[in-house]
């Protein structure tokens, strides 16, 4: 589990808990795309090949996203809207069941519960201190690097038929993921992911309609505090 060191006032467990799914999430999303049509009889590094090539030559995304989080005995459905842009912004609007913001403009990162009278912010840095895949989306990393053991999953049936899934380890987080499987479509976009962490918990995260290297406008990415908003800082720690 993460949280926030440092003084700080008001109620907080919610943010935290939000919080180390945004990073979970923000960590594989950046790292995946998908293979062309018949993936399930190719082999992996063609597909890898195929997650590269896509995203390497990507320069912002939107996507819808819900979030289904399980465990220690409780379950959790959130929805929003993702946005991510070259290099390193990455904005998650969460609007149900109760509206939360997660936002980066890749050197600062900003979480804020709307009604709050505190905000957090945090370096970007200790993002990539999580072994954070961030480079891929820069076209610096490959995906068989940073998904240790990556394979088809064949035991595993797609949300929807004809998608290809895939499972790995996330290097450098082996202490806290088990595994990470990836749907993906014939159309090289993510539908699914699944993290099962070592304590048991399950994070999903369901992405639909995706629009890729539209213009976004870097204030997406900045955080603007209401009127009466403090900016807590802090860092995160395991």
């Amino acid at each position: 589990n993460f949280e926030f060191t440092g003084k700080v006032s008001g109620p907080t467990n919610e943010m935290i808990l939000s919080a180390r799914h945004w990073i979970f999430g923000i960590l594989i999303f950046l790292l995946v795309g998908s293979p062309a049509p018949g993936a399930s009889s190719a082999n992996v590094p063609a597909i890898a090949q195929a997650v590269d090539s896509h995203y390497n030559h990507l320069r912002t995304m939107q996507a819808d996203f819900v979030e289904i989080y399980t465990g220690a005995g409780s379950e959790r459905t959130e929805s929003g809207t993702l946005w991510l842009k070259k290099p390193g912004k990455m904005r998650w609007d969460y609007r149900s069941p109760r509206e939360k913001l997660f936002v980066s403009d890749g050197k600062q990162s900003w979480f804020y519960i709307p009604g709050e009278q505190q905000a957090r912010k945090i370096s970007a840095r200790q993002l990539e201190d999580l072994r954070s895949p961030l480079a891929f989306l820069l076209g610096k990393s490959r995906l068989e690097k940073e998904l240790k053991g990556l394979s088809l999953a064949a035991d595993i049936s797609p949300a929807t038929v004809g998608d290809t899934v895939l499972r790995g380890v996330p290097v450098g987080m082996e202490d806290r993921v088990t595994q990470v499987v990836l749907e993906i479509t014939a159309d090289n976009r993510i539908s699914r992911i699944l993290l099962d962490g070592t304590d048991g918990s399950v994070t999903e995260y369901r992405f639909s309609n995706q629009r890729e290297n539209i213009p976004v406008s870097d204030r997406q990415f900045h955080f603007v505090p209401p009127p009466g908003v403090e900016i807590v800082e802090g860092d995160l720690a395991q």
